[in-house]
């Protein structure tokens, strides 16, 4: 893939291979994980065992594509975002802001997915492997596009690119679960946000 692609293009998925995640990904908000099986998913869909493991070998095969399907949505949202007429700062401010609202909402509304996504982190990780190479690329381009416009000073947009990432994506259980600015309004949280960034990045007044 090309090191200046913003964004990788995702396939286009079978009408039938999506139809497949949608029921999955409702049984196992309903049930969890380890209480869906695959004919549970085959009955639900209306889908025969065999047009099933068609698709997927295995019950982790469909987890990971359930996970990998949400994460996917939040990819595009976060790429309209980076393509916004807006001053790089905000874009980043706005980024940060979209990944973890957007992901504490998938793992909120998945309902028993909340525990596994705790508990399992480690297929979490391998599932979101293409999401966190494109969320990297976005903040790489919105870094770059900021040191063209005068707006940050950075020697390695790559390197802070991926910093970017780890410290977003490390906040995720902290912000997912609340513990992030108890007792502070979100107006005063985004200019907390606002200061590490300007300060991280060397934004130029």
């Amino acid at each position: 893939m090309h090191r200046n692609t913003c964004f990788v293009q995702l396939m286009s998925v079978p009408k039938t291979q999506k139809q497949l995640v949608d029921v999955a990904r409702q049984l196992i908000a309903k049930n969890g994980i380890d209480d869906t099986t695959m004919n549970d998913i085959a009955v639900a869909s209306k889908k025969g065992r065999r047009t099933l493991y068609t698709y997927f070998k295995s019950k982790e095969d469909i987890y990971f594509a359930v996970i990998e399907s949400e994460l996917d949505m939040l990819i595009e949202i976060m790429h309209k975002v980076a393509s916004k007429d807006i001053s790089p700062d905000d874009k980043i401010l706005e980024l940060i802001y979209t990944h973890l609202d957007a992901i504490k909402e998938v793992v909120s509304r998945n309902g028993t997915l909340h525990a596994d996504f705790f508990r399992d982190i480690k297929k979490v990780e391998r599932a979101r492997m293409r999401f966190n190479y494109n969320e990297k690329l976005i903040f790489r381009k919105v870094l770059q596009e900021g040191v063209e416009k005068g707006v940050f000073e950075i020697e390695d947009v790559e390197v802070y690119s991926d910093i970017l990432h780890c410290c977003v994506k490390g906040i995720e259980v902290l912000y997912i679960r609340g513990r992030i600015g108890k007792g502070k309004d979100r107006s005063t949280m985004k200019s907390y946000v606002k200061s590490i960034v300007d300060g991280a990045f060397g934004k130029k007044n």
